[in-house]
Formats: C-alpha cells, sequence, structure tokens
C-alpha cells in the first residue's frame, strides 16, 4: 500500500453540507468513500486557509487513488488533490541508485 497526502476543499456547496451535517459525517463519509476503493483513512483533520481537509490515506495501488480522485473531484462539491509520500527506508534506496542525468545548458 502507498501513502497519499490528500488536501481537500469545498465549495460554497461542499461546506454548506458539512455545516448542515457536522465534521464527523463528513469524516464517515470519506473512510467510506476510501475503503470503497480499497484504501484505508489514517488520518482526518480540518484545517483553516488554503485547504479545508487534511489527511493521510493508504491506497492499495494508484489506479484506486485515481479512481477516487477522480470520482470526488466530479462530485462539484469537493476538490482533493493526492500526493504519493514515501518512506524514509524509500529515500535511502533511491540515494543508492545513480540514474544518468545533465542539467540544462551543460
Amino acid at each position: 500500500m502507498t501513502k497519499y497526502l490528500f488536501a481537500a476543499k469545498y465549495t460554497v456547496d461542499g461546506m454548506k453540507g458539512v455545516m448542515k451535517e457536522g465534521g464527523s459525517k463528513r469524516r464517515e463519509a470519506a473512510d467510506q468513500a476510501i475503503k470503497s476503493a480499497g484504501g484505508k483513512l489514517e488520518s482526518f483533520y480540518y484545517a483553516f486557509g488554503e485547504d479545508d481537509v487534511i489527511g493521510i490515506v493508504d491506497f492499495p495501488d494508484q489506479i484506486s487513488a485515481l479512481a477516487l480522485s477522480g470520482v470526488i473531484n466530479s462530485s462539484g462539491t469537493t476538490m482533493i488533490k493526492l500526493t504519493p509520500l514515501a518512506t524514509v527506508e524509500e529515500v535511502d534506496q533511491a540515494t543508492k541508485k545513480m540514474p544518468q542525468y545533465r542539467a540544462p545548458g551543460k
């Protein structure tokens, strides 16, 4: 499973739904949606500022993450952004690989 950071922004209608249902109901809805895509919700927080909700989710594969992202983003009430996360051990493994790269102009 790959962990993703998610950041969601509600539209005006989406926020009206949150205010009507409450935060717990939206977390439950998110948990059910993630489970339906084969994933697992690890954390879910409301935020102030650019994003309304942030959290961590595990998905079994990229296709599952893309499927849920597409459904949410096409709802018209919520825009979600998923960022794949790498473990410290994965970064350690990456530092042992030496791909070839030529910087622009060099």
